[in-house]
């Protein structure tokens, strides 16, 4: 089973924010074929959702799964996409991030329906609700397959999915994030670091030189081409600071980083540095932390 959420955003009206777009109703495709999520089957989904309804805007989050369907899903729909946005500021202008994050760029979309665009998550505060917050029923629709087969999609199939059960939270929406660079030097020092998420109750990261090196794999990876995050508490260590990586965190509440190179480019960004060996800092602080309850 696979399901969509649709929402028709209102013309001619402005949206200063993520949140005011309002979801009308709630269309639901069920099929085996899209049981695994495949970008060419849930892109061809978009685009005869799309030519029925003919929606102001589709949107998605810019994680994995959404910047490798909206783009085909655009393609399909002959669209340019938006993507990368940060800010809503009316309902055609937007900004984005450029030059891996180090300029903001302002885009007007001008092109015909639908806008369609991928969303930073976390650059969007989380709506709240007090206890006396009511919600309105919306009508749920069965999404009309009969035109969906299999024979559709011949360039792709789904074969397996491998995953690594953890109870760690999910590093794209972790309050605490604990990030190793190149610097931890193998696999079996990142265990430092997993013992030190653990008693943090945090997820765990890592640079593209420690994925590239195998230490960890690479759904773990923070970066201009990883995973974009944006905790509470995002602490580096042995992390030097790269451009790509910068990118990915950025926006985190508040930076901690330790390295031994007092030059090194991510103390130009961090709230709270210290130079100093991490595989002292580590062991001192896994003896001084309590124990996660």
């Amino acid at each position: 089973m696979a399901s969509a959420l649709m929402s028709r955003a209102l013309r001619n009206r402005s949206i200063p924010s993520f949140s005011a777009i309002v979801s009308r109703f709630v269309l639901v495709a069920e099929a085996d074929i899209l049981k695994h999520p495949l970008a060419e089957t849930w892109a061809k989904l978009i685009q005869l959702v799309q030519q029925k309804d003919g929606y102001s805007y589709i949107m998605a989050s810019s994680s994995s799964f959404g910047k490798n369907v909206l783009p085909r899903a655009a393609a399909l729909l002959d669209v340019s996409p938006v993507t990368d946005v940060v800010e809503i500021s009316e309902p055609r202008l937007f900004v984005r991030p450029i030059y891996a994050g180090n300029a903001l760029s302002t885009v007007r979309y001008t092109g015909p329906d639908p806008c369609m665009m991928t969303i930073r998550s976390t650059s969007f505060p989380i709506s709240t609700f007090s206890k006396d917050t009511k919600s309105d029923a919306v009508p749920i629709s069965q999404v009309d397959l009969s035109t969906f087969n299999e024979e559709t999609f011949g360039k792709s199939r789904w074969l397996n999915l491998t995953s690594q059960d953890s109870e760690r939270p999910d590093l794209g929406n972790a309050r605490v994030v604990v990030t190793g660079g190149r610097a931890l030097k193998s696999a079996d020092n990142f265990k430092l670091l997993e013992k030190l998420a653990e008693k943090l109750g945090a997820a765990v990261g890592a640079t593209r030189a420690a994925v590239d090196a195998g230490f960890v794999p690479n759904e773990l990876q923070v970066g201009q081409t990883g995973k974009i995050v944006a905790p509470d508490l995002y602490m580096a260590f042995g992390v030097s600071g790269a451009i790509q990586h910068l990118a990915g965190m950025r926006d985190s509440k508040v930076i901690v980083a330790v390295n031994k190179d007092p030059d090194a480019p991510i103390f130009q960004v961090a709230d709270y540095g210290l130079v100093a060996d991490l595989f002292d800092v580590i062991p001192e602080m896994l003896e001084k932390l309590p124990e996660k309850k």
